[in-house]
């Protein structure tokens, strides 16, 4: 069959670390030989170099006036970023997830469109995850946890059972959270922001930063 092509949104630090392993994981999600598939590092702005790390780059609108089937997916921390580019590319391209091999998924979970798991997270059972969540490398979520949309993991994160996160969240690398309870979630507000290695214990408001062990408001 012809090559279908698949655009990762953004070459720096993140889109570089996800991209060795993301022809191998559309191939796998489509049901083809990742032959098959072509891969390229998309800006939405005119690239100064044709590529980046032997892949090619392209301007969002040379990827988008490809022709044939196109997916893509967005490979930046920034979670306004990662929302403006999706709503930017729209219905001209299907988003598709971008799994590690060395990634691991338990039963029963439910995970949006355009999730990345970087290498050794893990989402263990009973996990419901958003649109175009982003765990970074050593990252975890245990049952019963609800993440929504646009949230980010840093390196390392342990999100522990029963603890409900909102859209556009940032936590950072190696922060730790308390697990909650059947009657009492842990919770984490919209576009808050754990600094990292700050253990939590108690919610965190919408758009509050905290920082420390136990964690505080900055």
């Amino acid at each position: 069959m012809s090559q279908i092509s698949f655009g990762l949104f953004g070459a720096g630090g993140s889109g570089r670390e996800v991209m060795p392993y993301t022809q191998d994981s559309v191939a796998k999600t489509l049901g083809l030989l990742p032959a098959d598939v072509e891969v390229f590092f998309v800006e939405t702005f005119e690239p100064a170099t044709a590529q980046v790390n032997g892949y090619p780059l392209l301007s969002m609108a040379q990827f988008l006036n490809r022709a044939g089937p196109l997916y893509f997916n967005v490979a930046i921390g920034d979670s306004r970023v990662r929302e403006t580019i999706v709503h930017g590319v729209g219905a001209a391209a299907q988003a598709l997830p971008v799994y590690s091999p060395h990634s691991v998924l338990y039963d029963y979970n439910t995970i949006g469109e355009g999730a990345v798991l970087c290498p050794f997270t893990l989402v263990t059972s009973n996990v419901t995850i958003g649109r175009f969540f982003q765990a970074n490398y050593f990252s975890s979520i245990s049952h019963d946890s609800v993440i929504g949309d646009f949230v980010t993991f840093g390196p390392g994160v342990r999100c522990n059972g029963r603890i409900h996160i909102g859209d556009h969240a940032y936590v950072g690398a190696n922060a730790m959270l308390k697990p909650g309870t059947v009657s009492k979630p842990l919770r984490i507000g919209r576009g808050a922001v754990i600094g990292m290695g700050a253990v939590v214990t108690k919610d965190v408001p919408d758009n509050v930063t905290v920082i420390g062990n136990p964690a505080r408001p900055l």
